[in-house]
């Protein structure tokens, strides 16, 4: 009977470490979602190197919060930001942009990750009242930006007393971005497939940067 116990407890236990040890390795993983719109589908990563966005933004998914939420706010050659919970079933001309879940996330701002076109990003209050840079809860934009010239990172290093890295002047002077944005943002995944997706949405009419016809996120979820 002591021998059934002890290989019923030492099975659970290792059951136990496997399922853990699992989690952990999962945790240092990129996870993969599928961002469905009413204009398009686009895929995503969420890096493994920003933990804090990474399991909250899962978390959300998995609560369906972002499920009928609207992009409302979208700037040309700039970005598309989404997921203000006051935004589900809003009225016309209704400003946007100040809903959450009743939390933030400390900043996780790296240089390895950096704001190139199609970079996933967190939106935050401004320095002034969040001068740690905390980000938003639930709220984020996707970058569509622009192609710049190597003067024209010149001119951004100067004025944000920064150095652009060899692989950032590669992807700002060919791919494009929002290289002004670098170090001030959380950016925390990237589009990997459908990036035209959010292009075209940063194209269309908008009336105070509220697109005119509804831009809406009909589901996000987890790929792997």
């Amino acid at each position: 009977m002591k021998t059934i116990k002890f290989f019923l407890t030492a099975l659970f236990l290792s059951t136990l470490f496997l399922t853990n040890y699992a989690q952990d390795m999962n945790s240092e993983k990129d996870t993969k979602i599928l961002i469905k719109t009413s204009m398009g589908d686009m895929t995503a990563i969420l890096y493994a190197g920003t933990p804090y966005h990474k399991e909250n933004f899962i978390s959300l998914i998995n609560q369906n919060y972002y499920d009928g939420l609207l992009f409302h706010r979208v700037i040309k050659d700039f970005m598309i930001q989404g997921g203000d919970p006051l935004s589900k079933d809003a009225p016309a001309g209704k400003a946007l942009g100040n809903g959450g879940p009743g939390y933030t996330i400390p900043a996780e701002i790296t240089p390895k990750y950096f704001h190139k076109k199609g970079a996933l990003s967190a939106a935050r209050i401004g320095d002034q009242l969040n001068p740690t840079r905390r980000s938003s809860g639930s709220q984020f934009y996707i970058v569509t930006g622009k192609v710049y010239t190597d003067a024209e990172l010149n001119t951004f290093e100067s004025k944000m007393s920064t150095k652009f890295t060899d692989e950032q002047r590669k992807v700002y002077t060919t791919i494009g971005g929002t290289p002004f944005l670098d170090g001030q943002y959380t950016v925390f995944g990237e589009v990997i497939e459908g990036v035209e997706i959010a292009v075209e949405i940063s194209k269309v009419m908008t009336n105070n940067e509220r697109p005119t016809e509804d831009v809406k996120i009909i589901t996000i979820t987890i790929i792997e």
